[in-house]
């Protein structure tokens, strides 16, 4: 057949040692959580052993019968989502309209409002004068405790200015004009529309920010109805691992209690992690691509 590239050997021995080591990563990264998977419905006896390695052996439900028994469960689930959907809204539209701002060269005070956003990057207050702020702005215990300190991450701001700064915004903004739209219709209409990839990331990345968000919610929050989910797990594997003490407990049931720690602590695991494990799919394939698009300028 016309048109075709015949391999060589060397393309073939690069493709072969390629997907060896591909695979080999796969399997370094992929098989702790697989492990963990399994673990979570096999014996701890057997988990111990050494036994389960490929497929649970022993199968149990106790670990989640034992996690779900706790009704804060569902509360720190309500408060993580309730959380990370605000949290991600408010993070992405400050993100892009900061990095869409500074991306402009007619922007007054450019230069000094990048040297300050990138300063922060390198330069923080320090823990105890931002609990006193916090505090001095009656957030302490507060729902927004959990969205305003957070709202928005420098990193991700360079981000989206880099993207915003290509050739093609300047085009379409020129064309806008000549039209008589102004900046807030340019960037509400057009910039945003255009800006897909980029949205997909930024939310991938405030999501999963949010949802694993465990320091704030120690620092700040008090009262348990507030707790996100990490925090609430925090707590109940600290109880699972409390509760084993004592020198007048009778040892068969110290191994249960033992047992039963170590099915949680898995559970725990899953139960955290498996709502990004499911949303991460479906904004995978603008991932790379929005990386890629703030990384290239021109």
């Amino acid at each position: 057949m016309q048109g075709t590239v015949k391999e060589t050997t060397s393309d073939k021995l690069f493709d072969f040692f390629n997907y060896m080591i591909m695979i080999m990563t796969l399997i370094i990264v992929g098989y702790p959580m697989y492990f963990v998977i399994i673990a979570s419905f096999s014996d701890p006896d057997l988990v111990n052993r050494g036994e389960v390695l490929f497929w649970p052996k022993g199968f149990t439900l106790l670990g989640y019968q034992r996690l779900f028994h706790y009704p804060q469960i569902v509360t720190g689930y309500k408060n993580t989502i309730l959380y990370t959907i605000v949290g991600t809204v408010v993070g992405v539209f400050l993100t892009l309209s900061a990095g869409y701002a500074i991306s402009r060269r007619d922007l007054f005070g450019r230069r000094f409002i990048i040297l300050m956003f990138t300063f922060t990057l390198f330069f923080n207050g320090g823990l105890i004068p931002t609990y006193l702020l916090v505090k001095s702005l009656g957030l302490l215990d507060t729902f927004w405790v959990m969205i305003i300190p957070t709202a928005v991450s420098v990193f991700n701001v360079i981000i989206a200015k880099s993207f915003y700064e290509g050739s093609w915004i300047d085009e379409l903004i020129e064309a806008a004009r000549i039209d008589g739209c102004g900046d807030l219709r340019f960037f509400f209409m057009i910039a945003l529309p255009l800006s897909v990839p980029l949205i997909a990331v930024m939310t991938l990345f405030y999501a999963v920010g949010k949802w694993n968000s465990f320091f704030d919610a120690l620092i700040y929050l008090k009262s348990p109805e507030k707790y996100p989910l990490q925090l609430v797990l925090r707590d109940i594997l600290i109880s699972n691992q409390v509760t084993m003490g004592g020198a007048m407990q009778d040892v068969s049931d110290i191994t249960q209690r033992l047992k039963t720690a170590q099915l949680v602590k898995y559970s725990i695991m899953i139960i955290s992690s498996l709502p990004i494990l499911v949303f991460y799919p479906f904004v995978q394939k603008y991932f790379v691509k929005g990386i890629m698009l703030g990384a290239i300028k021109g």
